[in-house]
């Protein structure tokens, strides 16, 4: 079975420029921020890292953002990923969008997947391929996200239009596995989400003419509500460069057998099947159908409780299979192949994956 590994390697050929840092200069005491960008320019990290400690101190957003990009690459300090992740946290409360995007990838570095996803999924949205690739390979895979195959390919694309390397090589992994017609679906809806994606920098690009920033994604637990900035004309100045795209801290196994969901969108959660009549007869056969693989256990079993009730499935019994770093899920229970073939047909005419996977 085709793997795709994330690996560190290939997470530093990822390195992908944040984009611009936004720096208000309200006061002369906060034109440090400036200085600290044209030090950083010209290579001089330890002279920006003092720039930007006073306006940090003073709560300047960007200068928190800056800061921690500093710790986190370890130019003009040395690396300190703990404060980096505070800096990245204090500027997200002060609405820095650039920092929210870097503090959701960390944290899903870190193994703070649930934490991290509004964050990421906020991130690509806004046209971010680090968060694209992150998330379409959730998507495919149906870990910290639903299944859909369509959006996964579509972010997938966006992200490997950006030049992600990591990006490439999943998309000729899923080559392998998403069908074509899936496939046009997806190209349409990268160009969809393309178009959000502007739509969405244009209006952060007027909030900030107008001397507002616009807000981030919220940050979960959120200590105290934060001070509000006042309103000022904003000067763009560039930007230090991000650090790459965090490697997962496992690795991420797509699954051929797991379709996506036929519409663009991702569907609302399944409604509660009907449950099968409590007289139904379990059934003695082996032959099986194979209903997902998951890479988290827990994935196989919440699918069971949707699908057991089903009608197709009645008397069937759930079998779950190791298989290297996935759990299989298999219904079984068929008379014959041709039994399961009617049951898979019978849940494939409503939109559910699965496939005849022989005798046990």
């Amino acid at each position: 079975m085709a793997r795709i590994m994330v690996t560190k390697t290939m997470a530093k050929r990822g390195v992908v420029a944040a984009g611009t840092v936004l720096a208000l200069l309200a006061v002369p005491g906060l034109a440090d921020v400036k200085a600290g960008v044209d030090a950083w320019s010209a290579g001089d990290f330890t002279r920006a890292v003092v720039e930007w400690q006073g306006p940090a101190a003073a709560g300047d957003p960007d200068a928190l953002f800056n800061l921690a990009q500093a710790y986190r690459l370890g130019r003009g300090v040395e690396v300190d990923n703990a404060r980096a992740r505070k800096l990245y946290e204090e500027a997200v409360r002060l609405g820095h969008v650039k920092a929210a995007d870097n503090y959701g990838l960390m944290l899903f570095q870190e193994g703070e997947q649930e934490k991290a996803m509004p964050l990421i999924k906020a991130a690509a949205d806004r046209g971010d391929p680090r968060a694209q690739y992150v998330l379409g390979l959730s998507h495919f895979n149906a870990d910290y996200a639903p299944c859909d195959w369509v959006r996964a390919y579509a972010l997938m694309t966006l992200a490997n239009g950006s030049g992600l390397p990591q990006a490439r090589d999943a998309l000729a992994q899923m080559d392998k596995y998403v069908p074509q017609a899936q496939r046009a679906q997806a190209q349409s809806l990268a160009r969809e989400l393309e178009a959000g994606a502007k739509a969405q920098r244009s209006a952060e690009l007027a909030a900030v003419e107008l001397g507002t920033r616009p807000a981030a994604a919220p940050v979960p637990a959120a200590a105290g509500a934060a001070a509000k900035r006042p309103a000022v004309a904003a000067v763009t100045q560039p930007a230090p460069k991000a650090a790459g795209l965090p490697p997962a801290p496992r690795t991420v196994t797509p699954v051929p057998v797991a379709a996506a969901a036929a519409a663009a969108a991702p569907k609302p959660a399944t409604a509660t099947p009907v449950p099968a009549p409590a007289a139904a007869p379990r059934r003695q056969g082996n032959w099986r159908v194979q209903l997902g693989a998951f890479g988290v256990a827990a994935n196989a079993d919440r699918l069971w409780g949707q699908l057991s009730g089903h009608a197709a499935l009645a008397g069937t019994r759930k079998t779950l299979v190791p298989s290297g770093s996935l759990t299989r899920l298999l219904a079984t229970g068929f008379a014959s192949e041709s039994e399961a073939s009617r049951a898979c047909a019978s849940l494939k005419r409503e939109g559910k994956a699965c496939v005849v996977a022989g005798q046990g």
